[in-house]
């Protein structure tokens, strides 16, 4: 360069260094700030008045400028703010003996489940089940309230969900207990995209599903992702009683443990031999009439409306003996068939499962196969295809407490937006009442309280 081209070049550098640190210190000097809520909103005002022995005479008080805590709030197709006005007084009788000389209302316990969170129960309650029932991606929802007036920063609302989420985890964790507390569940799990906090790409994870199948009550649990058996040890240690599941070989340890009756799943044997039906014909359309004819007579039972223990009569005349034939069958044939070909994996797949699959003639109650738990999955299935992923492993566990109370609430045919509104509007009411039980608060109890209570 030239003299003078030099000396403008390091005039040049030297400027952008300095317009680096300016923008650098105004960025440093910048605090969030709460924006207001829009003046567009209609406001729904809602007056408070102080309480107590001392507040009996307002002769004896003078009002002060009242306090304003203002909430967004949600109703399909808008968005308003309850605008909750608190009086405030003073003591103008200096000859009374009070406890303090003003006196201000109190917040209603229902005006904020979250705290300093302008958030209120029916706008929280909105998000969760449009993303985790309807299946809608919050970046979605929030094109949507732009619609109805409200822009509400993505961060804000990612911050809700886990606020949300950290507030129901003692419900959860309830739920959990009385799940393991009964004595016959299916479990199953399925896969869960992540976002890889190191690799920062999505990796694979597992969920899983804890269903007790008389009660109908489920929970969904994520344990960073895995689908190893020491995710599922520590999950079942306490539980005692028929365990249903497929033939993952994770299971098998509960063959040999004591208090738990391992149940196999006739559905998962069925699929197999369908899908052998094009290579082996005659063998896998056998197998598929014996396993319709167990089914067959399921509905039987079903149609005749039977009792458990006539079911369980039932199955020891009828079912037993096709289950002894079918035994056979597979033994004598296997040697027969290519043990790496579809008929193969599926003649293998039953005969190593069969103890499981036959137990369940032994008790009415038990089902042939474990697609109650199948079907409480789907919903995250379809949520899966339209949200993609979980941001990290924490999102995942957040999310498995909505899945697992938004599925109960499915099971018990619980209005899902009626029944959330009021969980969080009185979830609060719990945090230093031991004497009460969060169960009270699970879907299936729902019905026997009293509305807007």
């Amino acid at each position: 360069l030239l003299p003078h081209e030099q000396e403008l070049a390091e005039k040049v550098e030297e400027d952008i260094q300095n317009f680096r640190q300016r923008c650098t210190r105004e960025r440093l000097k910048e605090k969030p700030v709460r924006k207001p809520l829009p003046d567009t909103l209609v406001r729904i005002e809602e007056h408070v008045y102080p309480t107590g022995e001392d507040f009996t005479n307002l002769q004896d008080w003078t009002e002060l400028e009242p306090e304003v805590t203002e909430v967004l709030e949600y109703e399909p197709g808008k968005c308003y703010v309850r605008r909750i006005v608190r009086h405030k007084y003073v003591l103008k009788n200096k000859k009374l003996k009070v406890t303090t000389p003003v006196v201000t209302a109190k917040l209603p316990s229902n005006y904020q489940p979250l705290s300093r969170s302008y958030a209120g129960a029916t706008l929280l309650a909105q998000l969760m089940i449009d993303k985790y029932v309807n299946h809608l991606p919050f970046y979605r929802q929030i094109q949507m309230l732009k619609q109805v007036g409200m822009n509400l920063p993505p961060p804000t609302v990612n911050g809700w969900f886990k606020d949300t989420a950290d507030l129901l985890r003692p419900l959860y964790d309830r739920l959990k207990e009385l799940v393991l507390a009964t004595d016959y569940i299916g479990v199953d799990e399925t896969t869960l995209p992540v976002v890889h906090e190191e690799k920062h790409k999505t990796v694979k994870g597992y969920i899983w599903l804890v269903r007790s199948v008389m009660s109908g009550l489920q929970f969904f649990h994520y344990d960073g992702g895995s689908r190893a058996q020491k995710v599922v040890l520590p999950l079942l240690q306490e539980f005692r009683g028929a365990l249903q599941t497929d033939g993952y070989e994770v299971y098998s340890i509960y063959e040999n443990t004591k208090g738990v009756f391992a149940r196999g799943c006739w559905a998962h044997c069925r699929r197999k031999f369908e899908e052998a039906l094009k290579e082996d014909t005659i063998r896998a359309a056998y197998a598929l009439e014996q396993i319709g004819r167990l089914y067959e007579l399921e509905r039987e039972a079903d149609w005749q409306n039977l009792s458990y223990h006539q079911r369980a009569d039932l199955r020891e005349r009828l079912a037993y003996p096709i289950l002894v034939a079918f035994e056979k069958w597979l033994v004598k044939e296997y040697p027969n068939v290519l043990p790496k070909g579809r008929i193969g994996r599926a003649i293998k797949y039953t005969y190593q499962n069969y103890h499981r699959l036959t137990r369940y003639h032994l008790d009415g109650r038990y089902r042939l196969d474990n697609n109650l738990a199948e079907n409480s999955i789907r919903p995250l299935a379809l949520g899966r295809k339209n949200y993609l992923f979980c941001g990290n492993h924490d999102a995942a566990e957040d999310a498995a407490v909505i899945y697992s109370l938004m599925g109960c609430c499915k099971e018990a045919k619980v209005n899902f937006r009626e029944w959330m509104v009021d969980v969080l509007s009185r979830i609060h009411d719990y945090d230093n009442d031991y004497t009460k039980d969060l169960a009270e608060l699970l879907p299936h109890n729902y019905k026997e309280t009293p509305k807007n209570s």
